[in-house]
């Protein structure tokens, strides 16, 4: 009677091939409209002069990408479900990973929101002050709403949430070892990716440029597996029936 409560491994796999389809749809858009993710680190008046000839269409692929991630929270949130009787530590996990993704929404919501006024304002000013004055409150804003919140924690999170769900996998021999060693292993590559974000404030630290690229590639990798996997468990039950 319990297990039929439970979200099904089906509707699981869905919500993550779906969830990574969304995700990578209005990244390979922003990679083409806007040099994502190189121009997080031109300076602010190029990145916001792109912005702004990028018109209506980069403000809606922005806001695309960022709501894209509530997909993967339920996902989140089912795989939390159906595994926590099992693995009752496992309700943290799906705490942090909530949480990753709340954070990183919020952060990739100035996009759609906040940089546009700035956009605006720092191309139609007539002088050097306000132009100046602009940049001062999009590095702000950048760095805060980007940096801290979205690379930052954001990442961080997810990187543990990762770790933690892939060592429950491991001891729950649902899936292959090799599976809960590939999101380690994506972990432990993610992880380099901050030391891009200390840059930014500390010079001449430590960075290996391709570390967010092949990190969040990985990850991405990960959950398509993930989810292809949970869809097999219920053909698997089937057959065993």
């Amino acid at each position: 009677m319990k297990s039929a409560t439970l979200p099904s491994a089906s509707q699981i796999g869905n919500l993550l091939i779906a969830g990574v389809s969304l995700v990578i749809v209005p990244y390979m858009a922003l990679t083409m409209l806007f040099d994502y993710p190189n121009i997080l680190r031109y300076e602010p008046g190029i990145i916001l002069t792109r912005f702004h000839q990028g018109g209506s269409l980069l403000i809606g692929v922005w806001w695309f990408f960022a709501i894209s991630g509530l997909v993967l929270l339920q996902a989140y949130i089912r795989i939390g479900q159906r595994l926590e009787p099992e693995e009752p530590d496992l309700r943290w996990a799906t705490t942090l990973g909530v949480i990753s993704g709340i954070v990183q929404i919020i952060g990739l919501l100035r996009w759609p929101f906040v940089v546009p006024v700035l956009a605006a304002q720092y191309v139609q000013a007539t002088d050097p002050a306000t132009r100046q004055a602009t940049v001062v409150v999009f590095t702000v804003i950048h760095q805060y709403g980007g940096v801290v919140l979205g690379e930052h924690l954001g990442q961080l999170l997810t990187i543990s949430y990762t770790v933690l769900l892939s060592m429950a996998l491991r001891r729950l021999t649902l899936f292959p070892r090799w599976i809960s060693y590939l999101g380690l292993t994506t972990s432990a590559i993610y992880l380099l990716a901050q030391g891009d974000l200390f840059a930014t404030v500390v010079p001449g630290f430590p960075v290996w440029e391709q570390a967010g690229l092949v990190g969040s590639t990985l990850w991405l990798i990960w959950l398509l597996v993930l989810g292809v996997r949970f869809r097999c468990l219920d053909r698997v039950a089937v057959q065993k029936a």
